[in-house]
């Protein structure tokens, strides 16, 4: 089912992380879904190597850094003007934390041509930093054992902003940042 198929879901969304089927946030997906301003269209994986890792509280961050890393496996959606502000929202594109940019997928299994949606990327401003304190090795899926340990936004230490977070997380032990509250 491609752009045309999907009416007003005109934007296509690569979800790598918690948006997936049966991680944390997918209910926000459900719930889109539900009301007809999202829908699932299949698995793919990146054309390119590109760096997913874990950052504060075991959160999925995909890297643009293309050429290194793995090909990243996950989740693609047609979405809505309005799930797309939502997804945004949850995101925190006007807070600097992800920000949505171009990628490059290739369906599972299928003999396509490559296709061009959108994901969200960490922010450009901690991207790098992100993947030297990750030791440079990240996942080709955020899955089961990769989410181990993921902290829900609600249950984090709420003085402390999602940046403030992840700039403790790079420069110290994750442990270190997750009880320093």
């Amino acid at each position: 089912m491609g752009p045309a198929a999907t009416g007003d879901l005109a934007t296509l969304i690569f979800t790598y992380g918690t948006l997936k089927r049966g991680f944390s946030n997918h209910g926000l997906l459900r719930d889109l879904i539900d009301s007809g301003d999202a829908a699932y269209l299949g698995d793919y994986q990146t054309a390119e190597k590109l760096p997913l890792v874990c950052g504060p509280y075991r959160v999925p961050f995909l890297l643009n850094l293309p050429g290194s890393g793995d090909r990243v496996w996950g989740e693609v959606y047609a979405v809505s003007a309005r799930a797309l502000a939502r997804m945004d929202e949850l995101e925190g594109t006007t807070r600097g934390h992800y920000e949505r940019l171009p990628i490059t997928l290739l369906r599972q299994g299928d003999g396509e041509e490559p296709m061009e949606v959108e994901a969200y990327y960490a922010h450009r401003s901690y991207a790098a930093e992100l993947w030297k304190r990750s030791g440079e090795k990240g996942y080709s899926c955020y899955g089961e054992i990769e989410s181990s340990g993921y902290i829900r936004r609600k249950d984090r230490p709420q003085h402390l902003s999602f940046l403030d977070q992840i700039s403790l997380f790079i420069r110290h032990n994750p442990s270190e940042a997750i009880s320093n509250h």
